[in-house]
């Protein structure tokens, strides 16, 4: 089993669980979508190394890991087995790293095109994977990272589907790669785009002053958006563009019961310690209520091959 993952790939982190399994849908349609390899990583942590070896010091501990170890390769193994008879033409490997979450995935995002994590569910982020393993993978990996959350249940009232992808928009120079990313998404999938700039935002969900905002302000943010999206309509010409002002917060927008967004895409860092605490507060918002897949991608970011 090899060790590295390819340069390039789509890195599918897999713990066994059916919101892995969700995840790796996900990724495994994507990476047939972009033509790229996969490369399904379990992260063995040290905390199960830890509580393997604590078994006993007459080597019932080692061996404990050493199964731990060969579970993990089998259930890879078979899950590339299922994988390469779905998709014949995509190049899977799996691997077993021997690393606590956090930092291994991290780690790989440094080579990877795009990673994919599966969510455990609604509410704050508590999960063994979407934890603060998430939140840290989010916020810190060189790469754009979609999050695959379970379908809303079957009881809730179903919202119309095919929506498309739906990006914040905020007309800095840092968040262009997030655009482009959403731009990408559309355009290899044949989905709409919704772009929108939410103006005064925290006043708005926050205060609610019906005399904010200003006419001004409002023409400021439409001329915003209206460059922002400009230049990447002309490059990408197939894709059906939307521009929406919002008065309000992104996450709100997330979970409208008219739509059911097939991809969601925000940014993921900003170099200001204030952009860096309201971008990262609606980041994580986003990602306690969505329903659908969100891609988080570092901003001024420039992509790999």
């Amino acid at each position: 089993m090899p060790t590295t993952p390819a340069a390039g790939s789509i890195v599918i982190a897999h713990d066994s669980s059916p919101h892995s399994a969700a995840a790796l849908s996900w990724g495994l349609e994507q990476a047939s979508v972009e033509d790229r390899p996969v490369d399904v990583v379990h992260l063995l942590s040290v905390t199960e190394a830890q509580q393997a070896a604590w078994l006993g010091a007459s080597g019932a501990g080692l061996q404990a890991l050493d199964d731990l170890r060969d579970q993990a390769v089998a259930h890879l193994e078979g899950l590339a087995v299922l994988a390469r008879a779905q998709y014949p033409s995509l190049r899977i490997r799996t691997h077993v790293v021997e690393r606590e979450a956090r930092h291994g995935l991290i780690d790989l995002s440094a080579s990877a095109h795009l990673m994919v994590l599966g969510s455990h569910g609604r509410g704050p982020l508590t999960s063994p994977l979407l934890g603060s393993v998430s939140a840290a993978v989010t916020r810190r990996a060189e790469c754009p990272v979609v999050v695959v959350f379970p379908p809303r249940p079957a009881s809730d009232t179903a919202a119309p589907a095919g929506s498309g992808v739906l990006v914040g928009v905020d007309g800095t120079a840092d968040s262009v790669p997030v655009l482009e990313f959403a731009f990408a998404q559309a355009a290899l999938r044949g989905h709409h785009l919704t772009a929108v700039h939410c103006v005064r935002d925290l006043i708005a969900a926050y205060v609610g002053d019906a005399g904010f905002p200003t006419e001004e302000e409002m023409l400021r943010a439409r001329a915003v958006l209206a460059e922002s999206v400009a230049g990447l309509a002309e490059k990408y010409p197939d894709v059906a563009v939307s521009r929406r002002l919002n008065r309000g917060l992104l996450d709100q927008l997330v979970t409208d019961a008219d739509k059911a967004w097939d991809l969601v895409v925000v940014g993921g860092r900003r170099h200001g310690a204030l952009h860096r605490l309201l971008v990262g507060s609606t980041t994580i918002a986003v990602l306690e209520r969505a329903h659908c897949p969100v891609a988080v991608v570092p901003e001024g970011r420039t992509p790999t091959g």
